[in-house]
């Protein structure tokens, strides 16, 4: 099975996690990511991410979510999500000793 998050880019795997806390459209998305980036992303880079997580299974339209598509994770969307946080769990708490070890070289 092919796997979201798979370390080419963090931002499949930010998309899941923002759509985990509630359904966000794709404008809700650009705004979200500009709070925390400083820049918003253009259309023609959440939009592809959109869609290659709705043909993978992991979002889905929100039914009557008005004019604005919504999109909320799927159950598989859900296991994929905890999953992929444990892999990059895994990356940045081994990034962590090593940065530990660098601060302690510098001191």
């Amino acid at each position: 099975m092919k796997k979201c998050c798979d370390m080419r880019g963090h931002l499949s795997f930010l998309v899941l996690r923002l759509i985990g806390k509630e359904p966000m459209s794709g404008e809700d998305l650009r705004k979200e990511l500009e709070k925390r980036k400083g820049t918003k992303p253009s259309p023609g880079t959440i939009y592809p991410v959109l869609k290659s997580l709705n043909e993978s299974g992991w979002i889905a339209e929100v039914q009557d979510s008005g004019k604005e598509k919504k999109y909320h994770l799927t159950e598989n969307g859900k296991k994929e999500l905890r999953d992929a946080t444990k892999r990059f769990m895994a990356l940045f708490c081994d990034m962590q000793k090593e940065f530990q070890k660098i601060r302690e070289k510098i001191k």
